[in-house]
């Protein structure tokens, strides 16, 4: 049963919380109060008014989130303070480097000066022999040339797709050659039996203290795999709806959290993954479902469909789920933590769809349908024959005499 509300005036809204919390002693992150009036001071203390609140004491799950989320929030506050420390023992580093780099005496400039002065020497040496290279080279070529115009020549002329060819093999290593390069996975670290203890140990001491601030008893464990670089955190307990909170939200934040303590001074990347009550494969199946139904629509409604916003996980799911599909595709738009995947039908070079309209067998007015030419509904569906005369008329046979078998008869 949760608690009744009661209500208190006091001079201003800070003076009714303080009042609230006295009289229901709680502290002020555990009470629940709605503003029903704040205070005015009025003109001349004319037309004052006090503030007016109904308080109450917070329920369980309510108090253990907002103390769940001031956890998170100080957690981030100390990772942001030894991140800032970082970059500013950084940038004194690089100060005093300029610095012994200003102190140098000028000795040290006129060493560079004599330096760039040989430099420009040979280069320009350098370029008197390649000039020279040139010259004659070009004498050369002109001399065969002059011969060649003089002499004709017996052989035929190339065809042109031999010099296609060739012109293409000239043109192959220069298009290898300005293709960019992959982009390279984050390396896998090689770690010590010793140094992989201590991780599990930094992750399982992190955890084990916010849920002691949490006030909940919850059993963690750990295990690493070398050959992928993925540490896996399960935890146990009572109520861990908590923990996971709106559609993982809160386990994603510890998720992150752990990453960042674990990753802390190790070269590489370990990926981290928390996991309680087997959500991250729960979720995974109706990610996968919901992927499987969107295509349908699209494919009847031939519309695209923006899905809600998810994490690269979710959005890594959906993709991979529809990877197959011959008429569909995905893609992603937006910017985190708003980005979201869009479900469309594919398209050719011409931005035509792929998809071509499809006729059903029953239903609708078509051609074949129930109430088409055809169809259930037309008179040539039923073999309508008309009037009796008409029937009659149609029952006998061409010839316009009786049928054989009364012709035998008669002649017997």
């Amino acid at each position: 049963m949760s608690q009744e509300y009661i209500e208190i005036t006091e001079k201003t809204v800070d003076d009714a919380i303080t009042t609230a919390c006295q009289r229901l002693s709680v502290t002020s992150n555990r009470l629940d109060y709605i503003v029903v009036q704040r205070e005015k001071s009025g003109f001349l203390g004319i037309g004052a008014k006090p503030a007016i609140i109904k308080a109450r004491v917070k329920e369980a799950a309510d108090a253990t989130q907002a103390i769940l989320d001031d956890v998170i929030n100080k957690a981030e506050k100390k990772v942001r303070k030894e991140n800032a420390a970082k970059a500013e023992k950084a940038e004194k580093a690089a100060e005093k480097a300029e610095a012994s780099v200003k102190a140098e005496p000028a000795a040290a400039e006129a060493k560079a000066e004599k330096k760039a002065v040989k430099a420009e020497k040979k280069e320009t040496v350098k370029a008197e022999k390649t000039e020279k290279k040139e010259t004659k080279e070009k004498d050369k070529e002109s001399k065969k040339n002059n011969k060649r115009k003089n002499k004709k020549s017996s052989a035929p002329k190339k065809a042109p797709e031999a010099a296609e060819t060739e012109t293409a093999a000239a043109e192959a290593p220069a298009q290898e050659k300005a293709a960019p390069a992959p982009k390279k996975k984050a390396a896998v670290p090689q770690l010590t039996d010793e140094k992989i203890a201590e991780i599990k140990k930094a992750a399982h001491d992190f955890l084990e203290g916010v849920f002691k601030t949490m006030e909940m008893d919850v059993e963690i464990s750990e295990d690493y795999q070398k050959d992928t670089g993925i540490l896996t955190v399960n935890m146990e307990g009572e109520d861990m709806g908590v923990l996971i909170g709106k559609r993982g939200q809160t386990l994603d934040s510890l998720q992150y959290l752990v990453s960042l303590v674990v990753n802390k001074d190790i070269d590489g990347y370990i990926h981290v993954k928390a996991d309680t009550e087997n959500y991250r494969e729960r979720r995974k199946k109706t990610l996968e479902n919901l992927a499987k139904n969107i295509a349908f629509k699209v494919k009847r409604t031939r519309q695209p469909v923006a899905l809600e916003p998810m994490n690269p996980y979710e959005r890594r799911i959906i993709h991979s789920a529809l990877q197959n599909e011959k008429f569909i595709t995905t893609y992603s738009e937006g910017e985190e933590p708003y980005r979201k995947v869009i479900v469309a039908l594919k398209k050719d070079e011409n931005g035509e769809v792929l998809l071509q309209e499809e006729r059903f067998e029953k239903g609708g007015r078509g051609r074949n349908g129930r109430g088409g030419r055809n169809g259930r509904g037309g008179r040539k569906g039923r073999d309508y024959k008309g009037s009796r005369e008409n029937r009659r008329k149609a029952d006998q046979p061409e010839d316009g005499g009786q049928e054989s078998g009364s012709t035998e008869n008669t002649e017997e």
